[in-house]
């Protein structure tokens, strides 16, 4: 079980990286349009690249847990990914999280845990 959570939590920070390069990236951009500028600007990114690469590496990690583990218990471990959201919204985005969200989280890693608790006995 410690590998799948291992596993998992590597797989949830390449998500999270993943939407962090691409809130740079859209931050980037100008007002969506049916442009060729606009595609051009999209396709020419950086940022929109590092997204794309990151949810790759991800996608191919997520596609060796559900392989080789059941779908019940690697499927809730995806939360993690809220935390590691949280956090980069503090941290790299400098938003401030009111206590509710904290709360949502933390009901959410509970649920994490007692998945993975039930996957155990």
């Amino acid at each position: 079980m410690l590998k799948l959570i291992a596993i998992s939590t590597v797989q949830s920070l390449f998500l999270v990286s993943g939407q962090i390069f691409l809130k740079f990236a859209m931050m980037r951009m100008d007002k969506f349009s049916f442009t060729w500028k606009f595609f051009k600007d999209v396709f020419t990114n950086l940022p929109m690249l590092g997204s794309g690469v990151c949810m790759l590496i991800g996608s191919l990690i997520w596609f060796y847990i559900i392989k080789h583990y059941e779908f019940s218990v690697a499927y809730p471990l995806i939360s993690i990914s809220y935390v590691f959201g949280m956090l980069a919204s503090i941290f790299i985005f400098h938003e401030s999280i009111p206590f509710t969200r904290w709360v949502g989280v933390f009901l959410i890693m509970t649920g994490v845990f007692l998945v993975t608790k039930g996957a155990t006995s």
